[in-house]
């Protein structure tokens, strides 16, 4: 797979800042998930708990952290709900999209 440069990228996405192009991206992805039926398999995986133990040391950031940690920046409080609620929840990811 070729290198592709910052311009091609830039092209891309539409010149949009790419930090908060993955924000939105991993946002909507959660907001998908969390309205999928329980019986789907993504929502099973992603709600599974692993059976294993963490190793020692400062735990690794998970996804899920970092989606939470967005949605405390953009002060969601009652976010299981805000997810059921597609038309809100692509609402805010757009405004993500724009002013993170």
């Amino acid at each position: 797979m070729a290198k592709k440069s910052n311009e091609e990228l830039n092209r891309l996405i539409g010149n949009r800042n790419i930090v908060n192009y993955i924000k939105a991206q991993r946002l909507a992805w959660f907001g998908h998930v969390h309205r999928m039926a329980d019986n789907s398999m993504v929502k099973k995986v992603y709600e599974r708990s692993p059976a294993l133990t963490r190793s020692l040391g400062r735990p690794k950031n998970r996804w899920e952290d970092d989606v939470k940690s967005d949605i405390t920046n953009m002060k969601i409080t009652n976010w299981g709900d805000f997810t059921r609620n597609r038309p809100k929840w692509k609402e805010f990811v757009e405004k993500v999209l724009q002013l993170l």
